[in-house]
């Protein structure tokens, strides 16, 4: 007996996420109700039109406008597939989105695609203003199905990685598809914290707990309650702060400093660091029984050279931002990006958004080639010799250094670029960080780095 459409249509009711069957044609054979919510559509009104009509509002083929098509390589290789997907809503709006591909074949010989679509985001406009998770690598959809696995729990997570492998965005997708996501997702930075600010910071203070506070403050584990709260670069945390943070994790209750009633959090902590901690407790400066309280899942961030083949989508995704804050659209050549793939990356994507920068600061036009790229890296490969060696504390060195006077001029060309921006808005460092891309605490240790006091004037 060969499959029916029956048959069909009972497969896709096995699934919670959205799920839909589709011929070699590309048409539309079955839906399940997942499908027709996320989708605003009604299943007799899909099957029979084209895939590429529904999801993409296109009348060819998406693999025919130079994007990956899990329904091409399916039925290419007979074999499943995944990638990272965008698809349009009813509404006009664009959602990311990871695809399972899998190859069905009936008793007729037949061949069908059948594809599990689960979301990776709150939806975003086209201009792509916020950070996205991009990537169709294997050591990047590997890192997804276990950011996507830690969103389903409420349990510690610790990422880590080297600088600039996008450790607060892969904290942001955890928050973002957990249960918690209408609740507040708050960042510490534990490279700034001394005993006193940590407490003021992290467990407010009463009216008069010390000079100068003359009222009382919320700690950010009141503020982030019910949320999230991320402790960036836990591993810079002194032994003092580690014994401090452990007692909340054990027993969910502080009090705020000056204060005597005890206070209970139910925020969710997750944590980052750029350091290999299994060193930091042999050589006894990071707890090990802290490290069992962060890492209860514990996910490792790959280095951009662990997945080079997600350069062309990553700059992308980094023009399309940049570009979008200038109001200008930039187009990167084939042998531009040949370039890019071609560089190791110290930085990681950190320094690809950095190399990028700096491209487009040298240049007058919006067409990015492969010459400027390849001065660009030159550039960076200049200023790490003539920087020197790397910090032992880091697995490896921002890429974006500040260079020796022998070196270019990048840094001089940054210091000018943050001054202007400040004084344009006045000094307002939330408006300058939204400039530049970057959180306000990347602002703060710039303003730091060239001695600019924020003010207007400066």
């Amino acid at each position: 007996m060969s499959m029916s459409t029956i048959d069909l249509q009972s497969l896709v009711n096995t699934h919670e996420n959205p799920f839909v069957i589709i011929d070699k044609d590309y048409r539309i054979v079955a839906v399940n109700s997942a499908y027709e919510e996320a989708y605003s559509v009604s299943g007799k009104d899909v099957i029979g039109k084209t895939c590429h009509a529904i999801s993409h509002g296109n009348d060819r083929p998406c693999h025919e406008y130079g994007e990956i098509c899990p329904h091409q390589h399916v039925l290419e290789k007979r074999d499943n597939f995944r990638c990272v997907h965008v698809h349009q809503g009813d509404d006009g709006l664009l959602k990311q989105v990871l695809v399972k591909a899998y190859f069905l074949k009936d008793n007729n010989g037949e061949y069908y695609v059948a594809e599990n679509i689960e979301s990776l985001e709150t939806e975003y406009d086209a201009t792509h203003e916020k950070p996205q998770m991009v990537g169709n690598s294997p050591a990047f959809l590997r890192v997804l199905d276990l950011l996507q696995l830690a969103s389903n729990s409420d349990a510690p997570v610790l990422l880590e990685g080297e600088t600039g492998t996008g450790k607060e965005l892969a904290a942001r997708f955890v928050h973002d598809h957990s249960e918690r996501r209408d609740k507040p997702f708050l960042t510490l930075d534990c490279t700034v914290l001394t005993e006193s600010l940590f407490e003021a910071e992290v467990f407010g203070y009463e009216r008069g707990a010390f000079t100068g506070s003359v009222g009382e403050k919320e700690g950010l584990f009141e503020v982030a309650q019910g949320g999230t709260l991320f402790l960036d670069e836990i591993g810079e945390m002194s032994p003092a702060l580690q014994a401090k943070l452990l007692r909340v994790l054990e027993t969910g209750e502080f009090r705020r400093v000056g204060g005597r009633k005890t206070l209970h959090t139910d925020a969710r902590i997750i944590c980052a660091t750029n350091r290999h901690l299994g060193h930091a407790i042999a050589e006894q400066h990071f707890r090990q029984d802290l490290y069992y309280r962060v890492a209860c899942l514990s996910i490792h961030m790959p280095s951009l050279r662990e997945r080079l083949e997600d350069i062309p989508l990553l700059a992308e995704a980094l023009l399309q931002r940049i570009g979008g804050k200038k109001g200008r659209r930039y187009i990167i050549t084939g042998d531009a990006l040949s370039e890019l793939a071609d560089y190791s990356y110290p930085g990681n994507i950190r320094e690809l958004r950095n190399i990028l920068d700096a491209v487009i600061a040298h240049g007058t036009g919006n067409t990015i080639k492969a010459p400027e790229v390849a001065a660009a890296i030159d550039r960076y490969r200049r200023h790490r010799t003539t920087s020197g060696p790397t910090s032992g504390n880091k697995n490896h060195q921002d890429a974006a250094a500040v260079p020796t006077a022998q070196a270019d001029n990048l840094k001089s060309i940054e210091e000018h670029h943050v001054r202007q921006l400040l004084q344009k808005h006045a000094g307002n460092r939330r408006l300058v960080a939204k400039a530049l891309g970057v959180s306000e605490r990347t602002v703060y240790r710039k303003l730091k780095q060239y001695h600019l006091n924020g003010d207007a004037g400066c």
